[in-house]
């Protein structure tokens, strides 16, 4: 009886999963509140801008290296088998970390932290498309991102009542609740089935049938696994798959994607998330608590609005979305830095609220835009049999260019109050003018439709997607799976269908020729 209100076990696996996202975020909504405790300096020593910034971003770089290969481990030994290890690594980094008596110490166990973190967020959204039904895919793969706010809310406010404890505790507690999500994390990876489209891809038909039977997916859905998944065909080696991406064929597509993912990251969003306490403080918010609370605070904002964002993200379109949140953050990011070049920021008056509020403006406009929209767009405007490798790629760079900011942030505010925001805001501003040239818009266009918007110039692309969002209203939407699914086709459809089974033989015979 109870079980009829409990959610179909694909959506309990799906948000199993997702607690991948959850320690992300917590990792990232702790660690700046962390290195701003007394009791931290008292412990560790004080860590100086540049030193901080290393400490504080290295598990950013040390995660771009495995997240370029992590896609194709996942094709050879399975999802589950990859974020396992990655989980794994990320909870003994995390353990390092909590016990730390060095600032070495500390470094090493980010840098672990972040090889494990870097080889499991590459595949959870792939493991929740393959398991998600059609008509709830896009909700259930949008549950890491969702996560992720959750963890910084939570690792903000962790850290705002450990403050309170007057001992090294009170910045190791994070670290041990990060150990604990890491052990759950993985017990979970172990109890979950594995891939029931991978398992029928290589071959293991009566393993993916029990799957999808533990799964509690409907017959239909099941039916439709079992058969399009069949006879397709393993994907290229590293290497070929990264040089394929690159080919005339797919040159701008991949390019584009890469520009947005990297430059969603550029706008500043990691030197709001990972320095909230440093900057509220610098603003004018003088006590330790109340720092943290402002920042805590800043956390729930951030969850409370990307919960339409997600609902409402095939409401708006991409480059609405686009557009309209790179001039806010740009316009944030201008005014706080104006308000520090023109001396007004004091401990009292209102300039300093101006500079509070603009920071949670930034953090609020980018979780409803660009930080939900950069990860639809460069995904859906790749071909079905590059999509894979060019996500794993993306993210890589993300985490490459969280790097930067990470590792720049504290060096910059401490050597000038202004140019940090220049820099962020100057960014944004010219990644909006070159997505307005070559952006085209995607929303309520089949895959297809998508990949013919760039055999077109780039101008005349945008154009024709501006005009065909006129008239999206009009137009009948495409069925459930009719873009995800392949379907069987003859003539001269069949050599416009993008599915993985029709391209994957002519491609290898291409790539090794």
């Amino acid at each position: 009886m109870a079980s009829k209100f409990l959610p179909p076990k694909y959506v309990l696996a799906s948000v199993a999963v997702s607690l991948g996202g959850l320690l992300n975020g917590y990792d990232t909504g702790s660690i700046g509140a962390i290195t701003s405790m007394p009791q931290f300096a008292e412990s560790l020593g004080k860590f100086s801008a540049s030193l901080l910034g290393f400490t504080v971003s290295i598990i950013l770089l040390t995660g771009s290296v495995p997240s370029v290969f992590a896609g194709h481990l996942a094709d050879k030994y399975g999802r589950l088998n990859v974020i396992i290890p990655g989980a794994f690594l990320f909870g003994v980094g995390a353990l390092i970390q909590g016990t730390s008596f060095s600032q070495t110490q500390l470094i090493v166990g980010r840098g672990i932290g972040g090889f494990g973190e870097g080889t499991f967020l590459s595949i959870m959204s792939t493991y929740i498309t393959e398991i998600a039904p059609v008509r709830h895919r896009g909700t259930l793969a949008g549950l890491p991102q969702f996560m992720s706010v959750t963890g910084i809310s939570l690792g903000y406010f962790t850290c705002y009542g450990s403050v309170y404890i007057d001992s090294s505790f009170s910045w190791r507690l994070p670290f041990i609740i990060q150990v604990i999500l890491s052990a759950i994390f993985i017990w979970c990876s172990f109890v979950l089935p594995e891939s029931p489209r991978w398992l029928q891809i290589k071959g293991r038909g009566e393993e993916a049938a029990q799957a999808l039977q533990r799964l509690g997916l409907d017959p239909v859905e099941a039916e439709r696994i079992m058969v399009t998944s069949t006879g397709q065909v393993t994907s290229l080696s590293p290497w070929r798959s990264f040089l394929l991406l690159f080919r005339k064929a797919y040159r701008q597509r991949t390019v584009l994607a890469l520009f947005i993912l990297g430059m969603v990251q550029l706008s500043g969003i990691d030197a709001i998330l990972y320095y909230a306490p440093i900057l509220f403080k610098q603003a004018g918010l003088s006590s330790e608590n109340a720092s943290f609370l402002a920042s805590g605070v800043s956390g729930i904002l951030m969850l409370a609005i990307s919960v339409p964002g997600f609902l409402l993200a095939d409401k708006w379109g991409r480059r609405t979305s686009a557009m309209t949140g790179g001039v806010i953050l740009s316009g944030c990011m201008f005014l706080i830095g104006a308000l520090y070049a023109a001396g007004a920021v004091h401990p009292s008056g209102i300039a300093r609220w101006v500079v509070i509020v603009s920071v949670f403006a930034f953090g609020l406009t980018y979780c409803v835009t660009w930080g939900i929209v950069g990860k639809i767009y460069a995904s859906e405007i790749q071909p079905d049999h590059t999509r894979a490798a060019a996500t794993c790629v993306a993210q890589g760079l993300g985490f490459f260019t969280n790097w930067l900011v990470a590792i720049l942030a504290p060096i910059l505010l401490s050597a000038s109050s202004s140019a940090a925001y220049f820099l962020f805001g100057s960014l944004a501003l010219s990644t909006v003018a070159v997505l307005a040239l070559y952006m085209p818009e995607t929303r309520g266009r089949t895959l297809e439709d998508i990949q013919e918007a760039f055999h077109k110039p780039a101008l005349g692309a945008v154009i024709t997607g501006f005009r065909q969002s006129l008239r999206v209203r009009n137009r009948r939407m495409p069925t459930e799976g009719t873009e995800l699914e392949p379907r069987n086709v003859t003539g001269v459809d069949a050599i416009n269908t993008l599915s993985i089974g029709n391209v994957a033989r002519p491609l290898r015979l291409d790539v090794s020729g």
